[in-house]
């Protein structure tokens, strides 16, 4: 299909801007776990997400990838940790893709203008 054709038709349908980052469930459920601010170690979202240590780490070091999340390193007492935290980019891109979920869910059945 043409861009043309495809303009005619109208606004572009919502799922167009869903972010493929988020398309398995641990990492948009990780995304999820990270909101502003927050900071969580391995152990804890591990526990959070019910996710295996290889499942998770592979999801943090996609988003990672994509610029969506950083790791820090470090030890609590002899005990090393890596913590994850949101980027700014992350977050936003977290924001569209969920506002794109919601006008999917709002259209239903109906024809887009």
């Amino acid at each position: 299909m043409t861009a043309d054709r495809v303009e005619a038709r109208g606004p572009a349908h919502p799922r167009t801007r869903l972010d493929d980052n988020f398309s398995t469930p641990i990492r948009f459920s990780l995304m999820a776990s990270l909101g502003e601010g927050i900071e969580l170690d391995f152990a804890t979202l591990a526990e959070i997400l019910q996710a295996s240590d290889s499942a998770l780490s592979k999801a943090i070091s996609h988003l990672q990838q994509a610029g969506y999340v950083t790791g820090r390193k470090g030890y609590v007492g002899t005990r090393p940790r890596t913590w994850v935290r949101s980027t700014a980019a992350g977050l936003s891109a977290f924001d569209g893709h969920l506002r794109a979920l919601r006008e999917i869910v709002e259209l239903g059945g109906q024809r887009m203008p």
